[in-house]
């Protein structure tokens, strides 16, 4: 998708009174991401983790905008315990139940732009967005484009916030610890709206009716 696509997708939502959903998906296992501590001089700061254990969180975010709206984040979670048999990731259906959820939610319209994963583009989801086609518009961004979707701030607020140098005992603990941090984020709209402003875009009103969607 182009600028003159995102531009389009602006348009389409000020037509339908929609809100502008930007979908991504990150994931953490047990080990913490590590960043920055402080530490006596001369003495490196050391973080325990567990030597073995499996488990991995995956987490499908939406961040969304309407001019004169408070910027929303939705979330879903997946575990994976590392039983045989076990999904390690999301399903369409999945990512379906979402885009419904965020839709209840936000009680209108939605145009949704997320990437290329092979989960969204599935022949199963492809025909829920046709069905849905009365409160449901799609649009793809372009391959490895991920500076243009402000969920990929979230998932940065995330790990080095509440994630850093964070050693759980297993993944109940890092569930909690995810839902936590997610939580503050939600409550903290202006967070939301600074990740879309990292990535360029703007989403502003154009006199009469036009809403213009452009880096």
């Amino acid at each position: 998708m182009e600028e003159g696509d995102l531009a389009t997708g602006g348009r389409s939502a000020a037509a339908k009174g929609a809100w502008i959903c930007f979908e991504d998906e990150a994931g953490q296992g047990l080990r913490p991401p590590a960043a920055r501590s402080w530490g006596p001089r001369g003495r490196t700061p050391v973080v325990h983790v567990r030597g073995g254990g499996t488990g991995y969180v995956s987490i499908a975010g939406i961040c969304c905008y309407k001019p004169g709206q408070r910027s929303r984040l939705i979330y879903r979670l997946h575990l994976y315990r590392g039983r045989k048999g076990e999904s390690k990731s999301f399903a369409w259906t999945d990512y379906r139940d979402l885009l419904i959820a965020a839709h209840h939610q936000l009680g209108a319209p939605i145009v949704v732009v997320w990437d290329n994963l092979n989960r969204h583009l599935v022949p199963g989801m492809r025909a829920f967005i046709d069905e849905h086609a009365e409160w449901l518009t799609v649009y793809q961004l372009p391959s490895y484009a991920p500076d243009l979707n402000p969920a990929e701030g979230i998932w940065s607020l995330l790990k080095r916030g509440v994630l850093a140098n964070v050693a759980v005992a297993g993944l109940p603990q890092l569930v909690r610890v995810v839902k936590r941090g997610l939580k503050k984020i939600q409550y903290r709209p202006h967070l939301i709206d600074g990740c879309l402003a990292e990535t360029g875009l703007t989403l502003t009103y154009t006199p009469p009716t036009q809403l213009d969607f452009t880096n």
